[in-house]
């Protein structure tokens, strides 16, 4: 009988174990793919959002939620599976007790409530803390990316250099300690209110067993089941901070997930690139857009603009800074969709649905372009070792071999000026190879040689191979290598005109 009851309690112990290692194995798989689940979700509405609902949303508000918040949500569902178990532990002790005695049940049902509003109050506070230390979080990551990316202005400027520091860094970094530590003191206070609680229900049912006469066994039971549920509470208790962090950040993520909730419709993320075919033009027939102001009066609108733009031309867009230059490019590109107008290819109406196969017609480099390390060609036609080989053919050509070389489909280095990182912009131009080639800006950071070769060669080379060219330039002096200048002021077209192109014996050389 004993061998038995010994059999009986090893293997019980040997099922405890497995489930517990089961249900933690279950719910940590369950919990890594919601996670998992989560960061595709906000990729995705990330990559379909709007252009202008991106912009508006900084950067320091978004990285924080991609990284930080989802880490804090990972973490809690992580120990959700030990919160679980303990709370069956608590339900299944309370359960035990009202079948042990309805009376003392009522005593420690009405002192775990009183405990429970406590916390309540107690979590409500503590959660005002954590959400007060997000905002300081992502002061401190704006922080940190001017100290980080103004790093060289820093250096030589003291005064402005200790005040980032003293006024922002540091401040920044002071109140995130300190909302921190009094939320987590108000759980601390919490906690020691709850046991004060606990150890006071045990008095008073000691105090009401010396009053009455109670078998010591049912005393001794209900004792040790409350002594034993210290342990379970404990635990929730202590996972109560870790899943205030949790909820913050859980709505945080929902917030910018509420943000763009309106993905630009009709964006394909599942499907393959597409040829568009552009035989003869582009129109914009009274294109206008509007940027979004709390007062009418600096409210900045671009158009209504009538433009025209043939395949096999070479057009530069030319006026002030803040003139609308690049607005127009953006509604031209489909980047911002036209509040009033519309745009046409080839006397075809481009349509909410086919805005973005229309945008495949275009490869740009911005003034604040991004530069990726990997090369994509839409038609690579004879596979990465041709695609390789175009690139370094493109690179030689560029005068940015000696500096970079082609590892494996993708640039060896970033580490550049800002002038040879938009020569290799430019290689990504060239590969992709698409109808339409648009330059903000771009020949702003060469030097004067290259800048030459830019304007007098290299794109007169893409009109001539039937791309429409079209140059956002500042570069008065080489304005004559265009077929068309087109000059903005306050958000409109007030000239459009053809130009005569110098004979080359008579262009001016550097």
């Amino acid at each position: 009988m004993e061998g038995n009851a010994l059999l009986i309690f090893l293997a019980l112990c040997v099922i405890a174990l497995g489930g517990r290692a089961a249900s933690q194995i279950t719910i940590n798989r369950v919990g890594q793919r919601l996670v998992a689940s989560i960061r595709q979700s906000l990729a995705q509405k990330i990559l379909s959002a709007p252009i202008d609902a991106l912009e508006r949303y900084r950067t320091h508000h978004l990285v924080p939620i991609l990284t930080q918040d989802v880490v804090l949500l990972s973490d809690a569902i992580y120990v959700l599976s030990t919160t679980v178990v303990s709370l069956a532990t608590i339900i299944g002790c309370m359960v035990y007790l009202v079948t042990l005695s309805p009376f003392l049940f009522g005593l420690v049902f009405v002192a775990f409530s009183l405990g429970g509003v406590a916390q309540h109050f107690f979590q409500a506070r503590a959660m005002t803390g954590f959400r007060k230390a997000r905002e300081h979080e992502e002061r401190l990551q704006t922080a940190y990316k001017d100290i980080s990316e103004g790093a060289k202005e820093l250096r030589i400027h003291r005064a402005r250099r200790m005040k980032m520091f003293n006024g922002h860094v540091e401040r920044e970094i002071e109140a995130i300690c300190s909302v921190n530590s009094q939320a987590i003191n108000t759980y601390v206070a919490a906690n020691s209110f709850g046991s004060a609680m606990y150890f006071l229900l045990i008095g008073l049912i000691l105090v009401w067993a010396a009053l009455r006469t109670v078998e010591p066994s049912l005393l001794s039971a209900f004792v040790l089941v409350l002594l034993y549920l210290r342990g379970p509470v404990d635990q929730v208790l202590g996972m109560l901070p870790g899943i205030g962090r949790a909820k913050v950040a859980f709505l945080r993520i929902a917030n910018l997930s509420s943000e763009f909730h309106s993905p630009e419709p009709h964006l394909h993320l599942g499907r393959p690139p597409s040829h568009v075919l552009f035989e003869n033009e582009i129109e914009l027939k009274g294109v206008q857009y509007s940027f979004e102001s709390s007062s009418e009066s600096s409210a900045f609108t671009v158009g209504p603009v009538d433009l025209r733009l043939r395949k096999g031309e070479m057009v530069f867009i030319v006026g002030n800074n803040g003139s609308g230059k690049t607005t127009l490019i953006k509604l031209l590109l489909g980047l911002y969709p036209p509040q009033q107008g519309e745009i046409w290819l080839d006397g075809v109406r481009i349509t909410v649905e086919g805005r973005d196969d229309y945008r495949q017609l275009f490869t740009t480099i911005f003034s604040d372009f991004y530069l990726f390390e990997d090369l994509v060609a839409d038609f690579a036609g004879d596979g990465e070792s041709r695609l390789n080989e175009a690139a370094a053919e493109y690179m030689r050509r560029l005068e940015i071999a000696d500096q970079v070389q082609i590892k494996d489909g993708a640039f060896s280095t970033l580490d550049l000026s800002t002038g040879q990182r938009k020569r290799l912009a430019l290689v990504h131009a060239y590969l992709e190879d698409r109808h339409v080639i648009v330059f903000d800006e771009w020949a702003a950071d060469q030097d004067p040689s290259f800048r030459h070769l830019f304007y007098t060669k290299l794109l007169p080379e893409l009109r001539d191979r039937g791309h429409l060219v079209i140059a956002i330039s500042h570069d008065d002096r080489y304005f004559y290598v265009a077929d068309r200048v087109i000059q903005m002021s306050a958000g409109k077209i007030v000239e459009d005109r053809r130009t005569q192109r110098v004979p080359d014996e008579v262009k001016t050389t550097v």
